[in-house]
Parts: C-alpha cells; sequence; structure tokens
C-alpha cells in the first residue's frame, strides 16, 4: 500500500532531494511539500498525509513547533524530523514535541527511507 507524505523544508534543494528519494520508492507517494512549519501545518489539513518528514531549522516556524502542535491536531500523524542538527539533546526535544524519530541528515538517506518504513511497520503492528 503506497503511502503519501509532505516534505518540509526550507532549503528548495533538499526538498527537490527529497521529493524524488521518497518518489522513487515504489511505496511511498510525494503529495505535496511546504517551506515551514506554518505552511506544513496548512497542508498537512488539506492534505491528510501519512506521514511528515520535516526540517527543524526553518523561518517562520521551526520543526519542533510544527510537531507541537501537529501532536494536538493529528496525533495519530506520524512526523521525522530530517536534521542537520543532531545530538541527544536535539532528538530528546524533538520526540518530547511529539515527533516520532528523528534521522540526522548525516547519515545514508537509506536510513530515512528505513526509519520511515519502520513507522509504518509499528503502526500496522
Amino acid at each position: 500500500m503506497v503511502k503519501s507524505v509532505l516534505m518540509v523544508d526550507d532549503n528548495p534543494r533538499v526538498l527537490h532531494a527529497l521529493h524524488d528519494l521518497f518518489m522513487r520508492e515504489g511505496d511511498f507517494d510525494v503529495c505535496g511539500e511546504a517551506e515551514n512549519g506554518r505552511d506544513a501545518i496548512e497542508k498537512a489539513k488539506q492534505l491528510q498525509p501519512d506521514l511528515i518528514v520535516t526540517d527543524l531549522s526553518m523561518p517562520i516556524m521551526d520543526g519542533l513547533e510544527e510537531a507541537r502542535l501537529l501532536k494536538k491536531l493529528m496525533p495519530t500523524l506520524p512526523v521525522i524530523i530530517y536534521t542537520a542538527h543532531s545530538d541527544p539533546i536535539v532528538e530528546k526535544e524533538a520526540r518530547y514535541a511529539g515527533a516520532s524519530a528523528v534521522v540526522s541528515k548525516s547519515e545514508s538517506v537509506a536510513v530515512l527511507i528505513r526509519t520511515a518504513r519502520s513507522l509504518f511497520d509499528r503502526i500496522a503492528a
């Protein structure tokens, strides 16, 4: 079953790369893109994605605040924070905010895909 993904990042190159990465996988469909957390929340309400992959540091609204608000609005929606700021403190803050997982941008993109699939496996179980 194909899962819809909303991509969120203020860097257009990262958005494009993530879009291409997920579209190459047969079990994902990118349903939309956003450039900040506020835009992501509006698009999530409209598009009802199965997953959100979001950056941490963005203008207007960062990924932590986005995750907090999404947890209230759409509590079962998994959110992966995909960030260049990877350390235990950031991961703890992200999980406290409601993120389902944190993946470092320094990791292989295969880790991001594997994390997304494992979230769906946990939901299905």
